[in-house]
């Protein structure tokens, strides 16, 4: 399997660093024969380059098996004209990944202030409100006069369908239950749309039992009683929002994986951001890109039926809890140790295990 691994900018490298200890244990361990290469987006790429991602790291990525993409300071990229691009959306569009994958669980070691749980947010990547994946050219938000501001969201039946089944599909592998999140009763065109194409899906898998819930009242729910979820399906906007409550109920937003999935090409990303207010301080907490990595894994050797990724991916998450549940962590998770330490001690654990 070969990874394009692109550390990205504040504590990207650092986080990356960490997960390619992590990704050479479990290859040694499971005879997986990673060849990861590396190479540099972001503020390194701006400065070399003059381009915050080279168009040709889409062929390199296409040439993969798989892409490991640590944290970009999005924010400071103001001008595409200048290469201020940003790398998660230049893939996102590029290799065409839909689904959004982010579960969440508590973990022993860390307060469960709602309960233990363990679910799975399913969050639609390529459309809806947000201006940079709706327009094939230019982007869905309109400045009509200085005072005025429009917003556009696409939806569109065929991004509905898949990402419908994406969540029927994760689900048969769980507990087999999906939560649909929608706003149908305000939002009845685009969102009725979505709401009946997993309905639609849903008959194709009747072992599933199946639930929909208006977006604002599943917040209360979910702080209520995140245990009795399995699968939330939901569009890109409200998907994004759920996920990073769910992750927060978790213990730390740092816990959280996420893969960026599509149909022949997946990228592994934390589900935070690239902190450099500690960025180069051996404080970040490296897990999340860890557990994105251990999807990576678990996706790859799904799709071309071979045991030993996903064992490997099911390794990585053990010695993850294992890890916080020790306090063999970093400190925002109840641990002592900084990320080169946190990192080389899971590595350790994964070894001996």
């Amino acid at each position: 399997m070969r990874i394009l691994v692109l550390p990205g900018d504040g504590i990207g490298p650092e986080i990356a660093a960490a997960t390619l200890d992590v990704l050479r244990t479990v290859d040694a361990r499971f005879g997986l024969g990673l060849d990861l290469v590396e190479d540099i987006v972001g503020h390194a790429s701006l400065a070399r380059y003059g381009s915050t991602v080279r168009a040709e790291l889409l062929d390199r990525a296409r040439r993969a098996d798989g892409l490991v993409l640590g944290p970009t300071s999005t924010a400071e990229y103001k001008d595409p004209a200048r290469g201020e691009i940003n790398p998660s959306a230049f893939f996102r569009k590029g290799l065409d990944l839909y689904a959004n994958i982010r579960p969440a669980r508590t973990y022993d070691g860390m307060p469960a202030k709602h309960g233990a749980f363990d679910l799975v947010v399913v969050r639609e990547n390529t459309e809806g409100f947000y201006a940079d994946r709706n327009m094939e050219k230019g982007g869905g938000e309109i400045l009509v006069t200085p005072d005025v501001a429009i917003a556009i969201r696409r939806v569109t039946r065929r991004c509905c369908a898949r990402i419908a089944r994406a969540a029927f599909e994760l689900a048969m592998r769980r507990r087999k239950h999906v939560s649909i999140v929608h706003k149908a009763n305000v939002l009845r065109i685009g969102d009725g749309m979505f709401l009946e194409e997993c309905r639609t899906a849903a008959a194709d898998f009747p072992g599933v039992a199946v639930d929909d819930f208006i977006v604002d009242a599943m917040t209360a729910h979910i702080v209520r009683a995140p245990q009795r979820f399995d699968v939330i399906v939901a569009t890109n906007m409200f998907g994004d929002i759920v996920s990073d409550l769910t992750a927060e109920l978790s213990g730390s937003i740092g816990l959280g994986g996420s893969l960026n999935a599509g149909d022949d090409y997946a990228m592994a990303q934390a589900a935070h951001g690239s902190a450099p207010d500690i960025a180069g301080q051996d404080r970040a907490n490296p897990f999340s890109l860890v557990l994105s990595a251990a999807l990576l894994l678990d996706w790859h050797g799904r799709r071309r039926r071979e045991p030993r990724f996903m064992q490997a991916a099911q390794a990585i998450e053990r010695g993850v809890a294992a890890a916080v549940a020790s306090h063999q962590c970093t400190r925002d998770v109840g641990g002592t140790l900084g990320t080169h330490a946190a990192g080389a001690a899971l590595a350790k654990r994964l070894a001996a295990d």
